[in-house]
């Protein structure tokens, strides 16, 4: 009977190897939709709905932006 899992050192688990930029392009992405779903929730019309979801992104990408920096600014600390 052939074995059903191949040898311990070829199973390749959660990416392993892939290039951790690729996690980063994502990230635009999310933050348009999170904001449209967001802004959606809150009104109706579509120029509010955009309106709202451009001053809410820009809001979640300062966010992101901020503890990009401070997380930069503790590991050249530590």
């Amino acid at each position: 009977m052939p074995p059903l899992l191949p040898p311990p050192e070829t199973v390749v688990l959660f990416a392993q190897g892939a290039s951790p930029v690729l996690y980063y392009v994502h990230v635009p992405v999310l933050l348009i939709l999170i904001s449209l779903v967001y802004s959606a929730t809150r009104f109706d019309q579509w120029n509010l709905i955009l309106r709202e979801a451009v001053r809410w992104g820009l809001r979640l990408l300062l966010f992101l932006v901020v503890i990009v920096v401070v997380l930069y600014a503790l590991a050249t600390i530590i």
